[in-house]
């Protein structure tokens, strides 16, 4: 008798699988082609160089996706993730930019031996499972997703307040004029509206992609509307190859890669909480070794990323969310997507076309979507004991409120040694260490068994949400 396969490992159809994998590749995009802009802007790269960084991002995030999704022996957590460039990179790296003796090969050699570091490491950053019982995970998980509301807000604002500009070599910060426009708004507004209705109205197939057919009404829209510029799906070349080293062998020098490995143990610590809230979503409970996997392809992305002329990789927070809305588990959808991916990589004209795409448009898709995070992590704290133990009120208190702070008040570290600012700049590394320390201190250690014990559990219940 055949056994039915976990929703995790279930496929589907051609033309569905690339219909999904296509909602996951529109949601992430924007945060893909963020970073390899702004170094490329920061290094002072000419334009076609900059391209090709957008090029071997996309290709590179493509790769990184299939190592994860459909794994190999020792590697890939093969679960629904696509991978994506880590914005705690972005600091540490224009600071490398800045430095005369770094530059782009400097950044690249860094990289390449922050990739080597996360192979090495991952069975270590693993064996940390214990110290994240569900008062932790749902914590992490529900300051993610507040966090992520911060992007999706100012997607649907038309981007941040203000815009960083380089004028006469010198970086500034100037207002945004497109920032909050009513026309802007209200397209965010017809977004959202588009999906919930697809959601409460529609069924099957169509409300798997909800946010997919939201993000194409709201781009017709905008196009309509004048707000879509194809110039550069014009320009764009049809096809163009990515070679690694195209800016030449990678230099290694001391300080820059003990920063990135820093970097490194950050984004580790945050792809955990990341595979945990996918486990807690698609009803697979996640285990040391699982993790251990999972991790290691993050360093074996991040190593590709070194090669191929990109950045550090880690999970796409944004596309945790897209699974939670459309209830679609399987990771040959992700898989799908990474292939997308690639192949946007290698044909610049379609990445151009995708590009296009205004970010008020994602801004409507991205309030849903990120707030289901959030709402997951409600979900893991109901099932923690709040009577009985009043120590665990104050954990959650606590580390959420160490969560917010960058998001509340980005400058509120800047008197603080800039070695430490990797760590103290990502509120969601803030709360899983304020948590993991708060519960260590009111409830001491707990097994590994009993970890998974609680996972499990907690697993079996989404199956019913």
């Amino acid at each position: 008798m055949s056994q039915t396969p976990h929703p995790v490992d279930e496929t589907f159809p051609a033309p569905r699988l690339l219909t999904l994998g296509l909602q996951h590749v529109l949601v992430m995009y924007a945060g893909a082609v963020a970073v390899p802009l702004i170094i490329g802007r920061a290094l002072k790269l000419p334009p076609e160089d900059v391209a090709f960084l957008i090029s071997a991002d996309l290709f590179t995030c493509g790769l990184a996706t299939l190592i994860q999704c459909i794994g190999f022996p020792g590697v890939g957590i093969r679960l629904p993730v696509m991978m994506g460039v880590t914005f705690a990179s972005v600091g540490p790296m224009l600071s490398m930019a800045a430095a005369p003796d770094v530059g782009v090969l400097g950044i690249y050699g860094s990289v390449i031996s922050a990739g080597i570091f996360g192979i090495i490491v991952a069975p270590f950053i693993s064996r940390l499972l214990p110290l994240f019982p569900p008062v932790v995970t749902g914590t992490i998980i529900l300051v993610i997703g507040i966090s992520l509301m911060r992007v999706a807000i100012n997607w649907a604002a038309g981007g941040l307040p203000t815009m960083t500009r380089i004028v006469d070599g010198v970086a500034g910060a100037f207002p945004n004029p497109a920032y909050a426009q009513m026309q802007g708004l209200g397209i965010a507004l017809f977004v959202l509206l588009v999906i919930l209705g697809l959601i409460r109205f529609g069924s099957g197939f169509v409300a798997n992609v909800s946010v997919l057919l939201g993000i194409i009404a709201g781009a017709i829209l905008a196009a309509l509307l004048g707000l879509m510029k194809f110039g550069k799906v014009e320009t764009a070349s049809w096809f163009s190859l990515v070679l690694p080293f195209h800016f030449g062998v990678p230099q290694f020098h001391l300080v820059p890669i003990v920063t990135m490995c820093i970097v490194m143990i950050v984004v580790m610590i945050e792809s955990l909480g990341m595979f945990l809230a996918l486990g807690e979503m698609t009803g697979k409970p996640i285990d040391q070794d699982d993790l251990t996997r999972g991790l290691r392809a993050d360093g074996i992305g991040t190593l590709l990323g070194g090669l191929f002329n990109t950045f550090p990789y880690t999970s796409f927070s944004q596309n945790v969310g897209l699974v939670g809305i459309t209830g679609v588990r399987s990771r040959w959808v992700t898989v799908a997507g990474g292939g997308i991916m690639i192949v946007l990589g290698v044909l610049p004209k379609s990445a151009a076309l995708v590009e296009a795409v205004p970010q008020v448009v994602l801004g409507g898709a991205g309030i849903v979507m990120f707030g289901m995070v959030a709402a997951t992590g409600a979900r893991i704290l109901t099932a923690v004991n709040f009577n009985s133990n009043r120590f665990n009120l104050f954990i959650v208190a606590i580390a959420v409120g160490f969560g917010m702070i960058t998001l509340v008040s980005p400058t509120f570290f800047k008197n603080f040694p800039d070695a430490l600012h990797p760590l103290l700049e990502s509120g969601i590394l803030m709360a899983a260490v304020v948590s993991v320390l708060l519960n260590l201190f009111f409830n001491g250690l707990g097994s590994a068994e009993h970890a998974r014990a609680e996972a499990a559990s907690i697993a079996a219940s989404a199956e019913h949400v």
